[in-house]
């Protein structure tokens, strides 16, 4: 899965229309009629030492299964609306391939990475989160999730803001967001940059930690507000109208491959959490290593079949490739295969755009809705003496050792403006900073004080001037 390719959903216009009525004002009803904040439980009822934190093997170890805390929330909001998509409801996809283009055996054993020139067919979905499968493709988006009030069903930017302020790992992300980077100009030119970190694996069983990248060589290009709020009102399938014409003109887009790696010993010194999805590793220090590419040269031929019902999943991964402690990515195995069985049925990985390739269901799943595969007289249970489907021994996983005490640790306070200090000073130019500000202070222009406050505080810690300006902006528009 991009990693990239799925974040965060804000539209400019729609904000401002929840802004204007009585749906902003639906948080402070609900305060008022709960003057004490009541203890917070899961949905049978025990209560919650944290909510914000997740039972680990160690500070940055893997996830446990018996966090019932984290199981009961993501089982539940997997099943929060039907029938579409829970998040990426709205996107669009094309077949194509993946190529190898340089050796990278020596760090993963992977089959499909086995020699340079190799092909293997594959199906991209560009998506955005938030939005319902009618939303415009052009909204402010770098996909990750969308907030909306409950009561109102409309976009409510106090409860935007409100998080951003309460979780200060969220700035960096929140200075994507509202940068040029917020809105890429379609799908072809969209940036897949890989948040989560995996873990590869030789044939020796030698791993290393690794980050996957995805770079259009058609460029990496973004709309302005305008450009965007101008094709949402003309053109809402503009992406998904804009990648279809190309491949059926032959304009294949192409994404060249690269990989990040970083040792296990450098995992342990690095200052940050390298596996913490709010932080970057910086290419002078951990350079991208060109590896492949992938071609987009077919279009579907039933969108429903080929692309609503498609189903991605970070768990889907083959031999040589592993999970790093990345918390997120633990939650998103759990959360990311209990949507599908609930959108699509148990039997989902059986449809034919999702099913293997070139290899039919060899395991002991039996039955259920929608179940296409008939194993006949087969066993269905294991081991047996009825040469029913087996292990392979090559395949295992690499050995890796865990300590730490099990505990829910916080992560409200790890080196959240160091990169989004650098993003500031860095990456952005003068011009580019004014929009980033001016598009903050546009989407909580209409929050109240204290948000505003405590947001501009966040803004300051990561620089003087980023805070100063957004506070100017602000004071502006509440003397028009």
């Amino acid at each position: 899965m991009l990693a990239g390719i799925e974040k965060l959903v804000i539209s400019d216009e729609p904000m401002k229309r929840a802004d204007d009525g009585v749906a902003s004002q639906q948080l402070p009803k609900y305060k008022a009629k709960n003057p004490h904040p009541p203890v917070l439980t899961t949905s049978n009822g025990a209560p919650i030492y944290s909510k914000t934190a997740v039972l680990t093997a160690g500070r940055r170890g893997p996830m446990l299964m018996q966090d019932v805390v984290y199981m009961d929330e993501m089982a539940h909001f997997d099943r929060e609306r039907i029938p579409e998509r829970v998040v990426h409801a709205k996107g669009g996809g094309a077949h194509g391939y993946f190529e190898v283009t340089k050796d990278i055996t020596k760090y993963c054993k992977a089959a499909m990475f086995s020699e340079v020139g190799k092909q293997t067919p594959m199906l991209a979905r560009f998506s955005t989160v938030g939005g319902e499968s009618g939303s415009a493709d052009t909204v402010r988006d770098p996909r990750g999730f969308a907030l909306k009030n409950p009561q109102t069903h409309l976009k409510d930017a106090n409860m935007v803001f409100d998080f951003f302020m309460n979780r200060p790992e969220s700035i960096h992300q929140v200075m994507f967001l509202y940068s040029d980077r917020g809105i890429p100009d379609g799908f072809r030119h969209m940036d897949g940059f890989g948040s989560h970190t995996f873990k590869m694996v030789n044939k020796d069983l030698e791993p290393i930690y690794c980050k996957f990248h995805f770079r259009p060589e058609q460029g990496i290009k973004n709309l302005t507000v305008e450009e965007a709020g101008k094709q949402a009102s003309e053109d809402p399938d503009y992406a998904i109208r804009d990648l279809f014409e190309a491949i059926e003109n032959g304009n294949y887009p192409t994404w060249k491959a690269y990989i990040q790696l970083m040792t296990f010993e450098q995992a342990e010194k690095w200052k940050f959490n390298p596996f913490d999805v709010t932080k970057v590793w910086p290419h002078g220090e951990y350079p991208l290593i060109e590896f492949g590419k992938f071609v987009l040269n077919r279009n579907p031929e039933n969108y429903f079949h080929e692309v609503e019902q498609a189903a991605f999943c970070p768990a889907h991964v083959v031999p040589g490739i592993e999970f790093s402690p990345d918390k997120m990515l633990q939650g998103r195995l759990f959360s990311y295969t209990d949507t599908h069985f609930h959108r699509l049925g148990p039997n989902y990985i059986q449809l034919p755009i999702n099913c293997p390739y070139r290899s039919r269901q060899r395991n002991y799943q039996r039955d259920g809705l929608m179940a296409l595969e008939n194993p006949g007289g087969a066993p269905n249970f294991h081991p047996n003496s009825f040469n029913g489907p087996t292990e392979r021994k090559d395949v295992k996983e690499s050995v890796f050792s865990v300590t730490g005490d099990v505990e829910r640790y916080e992560t409200a306070d790890d080196h959240n403006y160091d990169q989004p200090r650098d993003f500031w000073l860095k990456v952005l130019d003068a011009s580019h900073r004014e929009r980033l500000c001016k598009n903050l202070a546009n989407g909580m222009g209409k929050c109240p004080d204290f948000i505003q406050n405590g947001m501009v505080e966040h803004f300051t810690k990561v620089h003087p001037d980023f805070g100063s300006r957004v506070r100017q902006m602000l004071d502006e528009m509440k003397k028009k």
